[in-house]
């Protein structure tokens, strides 16, 4: 990708090792603490998903429930050399719960996680003062604000010019609300990394600095992920947060991000026996990704079954540009 705006910051790959991974998951699993959040996102987890997945169209809901592009459709069926319906009926149904969950798994995380770390979930009406606002936390004379994203490349052009105005000209209502002169906003991204991030994000931050006098700018966003500003008393702070460091901060704690994993494949991925060794995937680097081979045999933790390990390294891999043993 391009450079693009020469103020954007350099970016270096998130690398994680799964045997790092690994010692935070045994060190988790000690905790009593760690593991009773675990547990209590684990639970809502579950509830919540099959309420969800209750809601979705069955095989015997009319064609219209299931919202198709006649083109897609066709498309689909061209790549694969469908000839029949029925060949392309057997994919819509988990095309719809796909495209359903895309829309929902990011609102289900935050209702979920941020009370399990002390943070609010704010519902507000769309075109209010808090309409940007999803979760926020008072605390020490601060007032922690954050808007949240399900992934590292939703925003546009547009979307990051407005949550900047939002920024601007609801600070003032938000401090005088919650009685503080100081507000720490963050626009975070539920998983990804920065180097996948398509930097829309950090234009929110370029917005905020250029829409505003340039004496009420104390810190610019150039070369970093935050930038600060001070109206009438009031310091604002902006920073953007993908993916780990997203949780990390939420949470307080480098933990928070294996919790998080732990309490979701807890709540959707039985145990079960070890796969086979030999499948051929059809995704190229999906074998290394998901493989055990790292894994002590003597490893052993109460949190995760072996065979759920492959998936905490699937999951892991959505929030870092590169896997290693």
């Amino acid at each position: 990708m391009a450079r693009g705006h020469p103020g954007l910051p350099r970016v270096s790959p998130r690398v994680i090792a799964k045997a790092d991974l690994l010692r935070t998951l045994a060190a988790v699993d000690a905790d009593a603490t760690a593991r009773q959040r675990i547990l209590s996102m684990e639970n809502d987890f579950r509830l919540r998903i099959s309420q969800h997945v209750g809601s979705l169209p069955l095989r015997d809901a009319p064609l219209t429930k299931f919202n198709t592009n006649p083109f897609v459709l066709l498309f689909h069926s061209s790549k694969n050399g469908y000839k029949h319906i029925r060949e392309i009926e057997s994919d819509i149904l988990p095309a719809k719960a796909f495209s359903s969950m895309e829309a929902s798994a990011g609102r289900m995380v935050e209702a979920v996680v941020l009370p399990v770390y002390s943070w609010t979930i704010v519902e507000s009406s769309m075109h209010s003062a808090d309409s940007v606002i999803d979760g926020k936390k008072l605390s020490d004379g601060t007032l922690f604000l954050a808007s949240l994203k399900s992934g590292p490349q939703c925003l546009n052009d547009e979307m990051s010019k407005d949550i900047a105005d939002d920024i601007i000209h609801n600070a003032p209502v938000w401090a005088r609300d919650a009685g503080v002169s100081a507000i720490d906003f963050t626009y975070g991204v539920l998983y990804g990394t920065q180097k996948m991030s398509n930097k829309k994000d950090w234009h929110i931050l370029r917005n905020v600095v250029e829409k505003l006098p340039r004496e009420s700018v104390t810190v610019e966003p150039t070369g970093r992920w935050s930038c600060q500003f001070r109206r009438d008393g009031l310091t604002v702070d902006v920073c953007v947060r993908v993916g780990i460091d997203l949780w990390t901060f939420i949470a307080g704690h480098d933990w928070a991000f294996v919790e998080l994993c732990v309490a979701l494949i807890r709540a959707c991925i039985a145990p079960s026996d070890a796969d086979a060794t030999d499948y051929e995937f059809t995704i190229a680097d999906l074998k290394g990704i998901i493989s055990l081979d790292p894994v002590p045999d003597n490893f052993n933790v109460g949190v995760l079954q072996r065979s759920q390990l492959e998936w905490l390294f699937l999951v892991t891999r959505h929030f870092c540009d590169k896997l290693v043993d």
